[in-house]
């Protein structure tokens, strides 16, 4: 056998599995059809992580119940933020209030604490700047923000220094059945192991057997698909201190979070397509005077409902498939990741290493760092006092850092999600010349090789031969 377990997705889910069976002895390899890891992660790098009051599905509850303690764990150990702010429902009309009550009594029924029922009084108590047109909240204290990206980064980093082997830019065309395991047909390469984890959302292979996995579908997909996003500066005066719901109803309601950094995100969700004039109305219903000139970024991206699959029917062949897609999964992935692990030891009764290294190597962070701090990494390399984006104070040093670590950034888009340069307010106008310079150094290619996210996105389609650079 090449590996004993292959891990199909290096989605957050991916990284997460792969992490966990890094603590056992075994070969395991993790392939990802794209340039880089959790591609599956927002550029804003910001995520809720529930406590499992506000799904109806008992499963995923539970497992966002449980993700939510082993998150806060993990970021203590590998050092991302973790601040655990709460979380408030808010709703207008007595439909909406009877919906909070059942809520609230599932919460009960589930036994998570820090959840409650609150009047209008009391909503006003625990966000003040919240528009003042709501008759009753569901609060809970357990709700928290972290960094995704930084989160899946982290897990592939330490899974990769105890032995997983990441494959990028390999595809996966096929999986067949063998006698003991399973052939993983990629493009590049034909691959024997004794486990597949599946985590690819929504993909299709086909089995030796005649077993056909079927992209996931729903009777009104733009229903899953149709979410707005308003980035809104920190100059914005009204902003909101905790993550804020408001449900119109069962298919509209709008959401506020602070982001990890500076700034907040407004999240609508409608089944109906949106212009900027709409979502801008929408969020005053919740927000107080949010104007066009407080918007910093706008995007689009699905929102999916409880449709998480885990399947772990054929274990006993070796096959696990996770699919679909969550609104939770951030919080979920560490759940899964650790029943699937606990399940796959016990199976394969398979030992855990003794020489595990359960850290992550150390990072600076320049605009987290004190004066002393700072004059301190400066004396150990200077390029942490070259300021490469102005917007986010982010450091040549930084950038340099993350190309050269394991899984380190190959594109422009990886530079930027890794280390938040070219998200400010100038959108990379101002450093995303130097960011192609220093990719192109640090990997020895030309500028013009250098790409934004994939294969086909060349930054820089060529150079003029009057000028010595590019």
């Amino acid at each position: 056998m090449d590996y004993d377990v292959l891990i199909l997705g290096g989605g957050i889910i991916g990284c997460a599995v792969a992490y966990e069976l890094s603590k056992y002895n075994f070969n395991i390899a993790l392939i990802e059809k794209d340039y880089d890891i959790a591609d599956d992660i927002s550029f804003v790098n910001t995520s809720i992580v529930y406590d499992g009051s506000e799904t109806s599905d008992n499963i995923m509850a539970g497992l966002e119940y449980i993700g939510n303690s082993l998150l806060e764990e993990t970021c203590q150990k590998f050092k991302l933020p973790f601040k655990k702010i709460g979380a408030l429902r808010v709703v207008n009309d007595d439909n909406g209030v009877k919906k909070l009550e059942e809520m609230y009594n599932r919460a009960k029924d589930r036994g998570i604490d820090g959840v409650y029922l609150v009047d209008d009084k009391d909503i006003y108590d625990i966000e003040p700047n919240i528009n003042n047109n709501v008759k009753k909240g569901l609060y809970s204290e357990n709700v928290a923000i972290i960094a995704p990206y930084d989160l899946a980064i982290a897990y592939a980093e330490v899974a990769s220094d105890n032995g997983v082997n990441f494959r990028l830019e390999e595809e996966v065309i096929s999986i067949q059945n063998i006698a003991k395991g399973f052939i993983v047909n990629t493009s590049k390469n034909k691959f024997r192991c004794k486990v597949v984890i599946n985590t690819t959302p929504n993909e299709i292979y086909i089995k030796e057997n005649g077993i056909v996995e079927e992209k996931e579908t729903y009777e009104n997909e733009d229903e899953f698909k149709n979410m707005s996003y308003l980035l809104v500066d920190n100059n914005y005066n009204n902003k909101l201190s905790k993550i804020v719901i408001e449900t119109f109803d069962k298919n509209t309601f709008v959401l506020s979070s602070p982001t990890i950094t500076d700034g907040s995100l407004i999240g609508i969700k409608s089944v109906n397509k949106t212009s900027l004039d709409d979502n801008l109305d929408y969020a005053n219903n919740l927000l107080n005077d949010l104007k066009k000139s407080n918007i910093n970024n706008l995007f689009r991206e699905s929102y999916d409902k409880d449709s998480m699959l885990i399947d772990d029917s054929e274990i006993d062949k070796g096959y696990i498939r996770v699919t679909g897609t969550h609104y939770g999964k951030i919080t979920i992935a560490p759940a899964i990741a650790k029943m699937l692990c606990d399940t796959l030891s016990s199976n394969l009764n398979c030992t855990l290493k003794k020489n595990f290294i359960d850290k992550r190597r150390e990072f600076y962070r320049f605009r987290e760092m004190n004066k002393k701090e700072i004059n301190e990494i400066i004396d150990l390399d200077n390029r942490y006092g070259k300021i490469i984006c102005s917007c986010n104070t982010v450091s040549e040093g930084e950038i340099v850092d993350c190309i050269r670590r394991p899984l380190g950034a190959r594109t422009v888009e990886g530079v930027k999600r890794r280390t938040a340069a070219g998200f400010g307010s100038c959108q990379g106008s101002y450093c995303n010349e130097k960011i192609i310079n220093i990719l192109a150094r640090e990997l020895d290619k030309k500028p013009t090789d250098i790409v934004d996210d994939s294969k086909n996105s060349k930054v820089i389609s060529g150079r003029i031969k009057e000028f010595k650079d590019v």
